[in-house]
């Protein structure tokens, strides 16, 4: 049976992150010194297909108060999960969360990159590749 913890998960999570999981407006910024770049969207996403949960998201501001994208992260058993916040620098702010249901279904900006992410995690976790 496969380890299902959070640390499992964890681990799994970011060993899988690359340059092509990353949400393709946060690619150019993607290097392997900040991996959790662009991938909070794919990490949220498949954390809430493993274990379910609460998915939030918030928007991210620079300094000026230009909106930079947005953040997501999970909340488990009313604990926040957020294994990408490392990806933000000092003078990115986040802001106020909000709930939201799941990201749209198609069209979506980093379908695929969620598609290849989720399979990479699966596979590392032991587990089928849902539709496989």
């Amino acid at each position: 049976m496969p380890d299902l913890t959070l640390r499992a998960i964890e681990s799994a999570i970011r060993e899988s992150w690359g340059l092509d999981t990353s949400d393709p407006t946060d690619a150019p910024t993607w290097s392997p010194a900040n991996p959790a770049r662009g991938q909070c969207a794919v990490t949220s996403l498949v954390i809430h297909d493993l274990v379910g949960g609460t998915l939030l998201e918030a928007e991210v501001h620079l300094p000026d108060g230009t909106q930079q994208g947005f953040h997501y992260w999970n909340r488990l058993a009313g604990v926040d999960i957020d294994l990408t916040k490392e990806q933000f620098a000092p003078e990115e702010v986040i802001g106020a969360p909000q709930l939201i249901n799941r990201v749209p279904e198609f069209p979506w900006l980093a379908q695929e990159q969620y598609l290849i992410f989720r399979d990479r995690v699966y596979k590392a976790l032991g587990l089928a590749v849902p539709g496989s």
